[in-house]
């Protein structure tokens, strides 16, 4: 989930950035310091859309540089358990799939891809449902819901659990292949259903009359 967030900071501009407008030197040193950062409580920093200065600069003994009470704006991105995200396959392996969905990469743990038996293909390189036939190869975009987040202090020790068992989730092709299972079970249950209600009928019409 996307949010944008106002934090106050105090930021320090070093002399060399005096020279122009400060609002701006402010902006572009706390993009180099913020974006890309992880926060447990906000999510990823994606980018810092701006920046205002609350206060006027104060300058340390001993420091050339003035810092700056301001406030800034934050577009963030937290991912939320049970949340259905969009992204593309970024890499197959043996035990899985890695998505990429916002600034962050998550993982489809191979018991979680679908609702089938599944064969790794080497030569895919991807995976294919042994029943259903489908297929997930590397590059497309799926649909997958969001089981785990773990949210550190970089985007690389960042982890995030996602599944695409569910009914209309992956491919958007599989969701025909889906529908047609779906459309069997129900069709298989209602032929049952039927045969058992004549099994009962003909048992009835069998007992002999007292």
């Amino acid at each position: 989930m996307y949010q944008v967030c106002t934090v106050h900071d105090t930021v320090r501009v070093p002399p060399n950035k005096f020279a122009g407008e400060i609002n701006k030197s402010i902006l572009k040193i706390v993009q180099e310091q913020y974006e890309g950062l992880v926060d447990e409580d906000l999510g990823v920093v994606v980018s810092v859309v701006s920046a205002s200065k609350t206060s006027e600069g104060k300058v340390v003994p001993g420091d050339g540089a003035a810092y700056y009470d301001a406030d800034l704006e934050l577009l963030m991105y937290k991912p939320i358990v049970q949340e259905v995200v969009e992204g593309s396959i970024s890499e197959v392996t043996e035990f899985g799939a890695f998505i990429k969905t916002g600034p962050l990469e998550g993982l489809i743990h191979v018991s979680q891809i679908m609702d089938d038996y599944i064969n790794h293909d080497a030569k895919l390189p991807g995976f294919v449902g042994k029943e259903s036939g489908k297929k997930l190869t590397k590059n497309e975009n799926v649909l997958a819901r969001i089981v785990t987040v773990s949210l550190r202090g970089t985007i690389p020790e960042s982890k995030i659990g996602l599944t695409m068992r569910q009914f209309g989730l992956g491919k958007e092709d599989w969701l025909k292949v889906d529908e047609k299972k779906k459309e069997k079970k129900e069709t298989d249950k209602v032929k049952k259903e039927d045969k058992f209600a004549k099994s009962k009928g003909g048992d009835r019409e069998q007992r002999p009359k007292k």
